[in-house]
């Protein structure tokens, strides 16, 4: 895909950037690069490779699923200002 000058330029006015003529230049041959570096990574043939889940073959490490911490709702609820049904009650902001 190539790109020109006015596409930069439209590119950049539809993002609400302004860029000088310096910078339209610039950008052009940066974006000119990234695009031959994408044509370049696409013809590699991927077929015959396994798709992994991670680059390195690390696998992630497991806590048991056991509580931990005690229930403490009631003394939670004991200081909260107001409190019905088990549930926190407060101020109502929108009309």
């Amino acid at each position: 895909m190539s790109l020109s000058l006015d596409d930069v330029k439209r590119i950049a006015n539809l993002a609400r950037i302004e860029v000088g003529e310096h910078e339209a230049h610039t950008a052009l041959t940066q974006l000119t690069g990234i695009f031959s570096l994408i044509q370049q990574m696409q013809a590699v043939d991927t077929s015959a490779i396994t798709p992994m889940s991670h680059a390195q073959n690390v696998m992630q490490r497991l806590r048991p699923d056991v509580v931990t911490e005690t229930d403490q709702r009631e003394l939670f609820q004991s200081v909260a200002p107001q409190v019905e049904a088990a549930l926190y009650l407060v101020p109502k902001v929108i009309e």
